[in-house]
């Protein structure tokens, strides 16, 4: 299989790339960060084994240009891992800044169904395909601070459900994977914009789900056989429970 990642440089990304090299697949990397990319193209074997795009996940336009070009082993794309997404804040809603709102709306929700909108004609003419798409348990469950990061969620949820409803009889099909607490990532770091101490609170005192977690989980949806579709799979770490999501500190 093929299977292009999007925001595969670190974390959830990285890992699937490792895990489905690792099993004989080939795999698209597309990020920002053209060294954190080389770096890990060169781990999984070179360019036989991984292409680069770097670029932000928002730029549709080259993006396209991109696969365009990519070598004739990979243009026929099996899978799409629609991972690129971030938290921005965990102010209240009255007190958010609207800027990272925006980005929000703009990475998780836009970025995603322009790329999905991009592939899927390929994938129904040739009647084969999978969407797989990172969703979050904040998609089911509401937080104190969670308001639009939450929302964005939920709406790839919806999404993906809908996207179901309309490639069913198409061979092509889709999944929504909802992390909960989940460590061994930028995500934090992310949202709380660089502040290590309030990114590595988040994590004291917890086990929270790995990147490799999540990339077995991802791998499993994606190599069942074809007639098998996992709508929606959630997993949250032992020490998190969906009441009031809480998480048991020691």
């Amino acid at each position: 299989m093929v299977i292009l990642i999007t925001g595969a440089s670190v974390g959830f990304g990285a890992a699937s790339a490792r895990k489905f090299v690792a099993n004989g697949h080939k795999v698209i990397l597309l990020a920002r960060r053209l060294e954190k990319l080389e770096a890990l193209q060169k781990e999984l074997g070179g360019e036989e084994n991984a292409q680069i795009i770097a670029c932000d996940v928002c730029d549709t336009a080259r993006i396209e240009s991109a696969l365009a070009n990519l070598a004739q082993d990979f243009k026929q794309i099996d899978v799409l891992l629609n991972n690129a997404g971030l938290a921005l804040g965990l102010q209240s809603a009255d007190e958010a800044n609207i800027a990272d709102w925006e980005e929000m709306i703009q990475t998780n929700v836009l970025a995603l169904v322009r790329l999905t909108r991009l592939l899927l004609p390929q994938m129904v003419a040739r009647k084969k395909g999978h969407i797989i798409n990172i969703g979050s348990i904040a998609g089911r469950y509401p937080y104190p601070g969670g308001n639009v990061y939450g929302a964005t969620k939920a709406f790839v949820r919806q999404f993906s459900l809908n996207l179901r409803a309309d490639l069913y009889d198409k061979h092509i099909r889709v999944s929504n994977i909802e992390p909960g607490l989940s460590g061994g990532s930028e995500f934090s770091l992310v949202r709380f914009k660089g502040d290590e101490k309030l990114a590595n609170a988040v994590y004291e005192g917890t086990k929270p789900l790995l990147p490799e977690d999540i990339a077995e989980a991802i791998f499993w949806v994606a190599t069942l056989p074809s007639h098998i579709n996992v709508n929606t799979i959630e997993l949250m770490p032992t020490i998190q429970a969906p009441a009031a999501l809480n998480v048991h500190k020691q």
